[in-house]
């Protein structure tokens, strides 16, 4: 894959391109803190497609988002259309991995003219909340927002001190993250600084969401999806999203399907190749 640099209202959008302009079109958005690089070891097992990974804004070398401002998924949706007006594209596919795919979602339902089709990883639908932990929610999360501008970001001495930083905070059940698969999140998360390196997400991204729908909202999303879904899931499932409640939410979907593959809940970049396999001739398809 090459680097691009995709110039929009926002600001840079960097990115990794890889196929040939009159291919299917498919756009690829990443995880919570991840960037594009979480898409090259899947990249050579989709041969026929022209795919572009974004770093979404606030994440890797991509432009953060104003001071004030808050890293939404709706908010998110806007900056996607500009960067796919950018590179040409009316109609495209959307490629997600857990964050990724739970902004695919929106994007799917609210551009239905614009997207074709929609490869979720890891996620359908957004993260959902009880309406009892609305106000509860709202609060924690503006007191963090105000606490977070006394915070200072940690220098690393060198990248190996980043990625075993990383790796130290992937260990959570079912991360499915390995050395090699951290080192290339890594390598393309840091930035050089005085003293070292730090990493280069704004910090906001790790400030509490103000606001989540019901899980109502989400089934209704889901139910506005017009474009063919595939979403594939790991195995065990994340305690976030059980496997009840991702059978549920993909049977809300008008023409979705949902595959299962033992796994972590990186698996298109630990077992590439089974992912690909699953995910078929979907993405070339019209």
């Amino acid at each position: 894959m090459r680097e691009i640099a995709i110039d929009t209202p926002l600001g840079r959008i960097a990115g990794l391109h890889a196929g040939d302009a009159g291919s299917p079109k498919v756009l690829a958005l990443h995880g919570w803190l991840d960037n594009a690089a979480s898409f090259l070891p899947l990249a050579p097992h989709l041969p026929g497609i022209e795919l572009v990974a974004i770093d979404m804004p606030g994440h890797g070398r991509s432009a953060h988002l104003p001071p004030g401002a808050d890293y939404s998924f709706a908010g998110a949706l806007a900056n996607l259309l500009d960067v796919a007006d950018a590179l040409g594209w009316q109609r495209f596919a959307v490629l997600g991995h857990s964050m990724g795919g739970a902004i695919g979602s929106l994007l799917a339902a609210a551009c239905p003219g614009r997207v074709t089709r929609l490869l979720a990883i890891e996620a359908i639908g957004t993260l959902a909340e009880t309406v009892e932990q609305t106000v509860p929610r709202l609060r924690e999360a503006l007191a963090a927002q105000r606490a977070l501008r006394d915070k200072r970001l940690r220098v690393f001495p060198d990248i190996d001190s980043a990625v075993r930083a990383r790796q130290f905070a992937s260990r959570v059940p079912g991360s499915g993250l390995g050395e090699a698969e951290v080192r290339l999140l890594v390598a393309r998360g840091l930035r050089a600084v005085d003293g070292g390196y730090e990493w280069s997400s704004d910090q906001r991204l790790t400030l509490p969401t103000l606001v989540r729908m019901t899980e109502p909202q989400v089934e209704s999303l889901l139910a506005g999806i017009d474009c063919p879904v595939r979403a594939i899931f790991a195995d065990p499932a994340q305690p976030y999203l059980a496997d009840d409640l991702r059978r549920r939410r993909t049977h809300c979907l008008p023409r979705g399907e949902m595959i299962v593959l033992p796994g972590g809940h990186h698996l298109h970049m630990q077992q590439p190749a089974e992912v690909a396999a699953a995910i078929g001739d979907f993405l070339r398809e019209d």
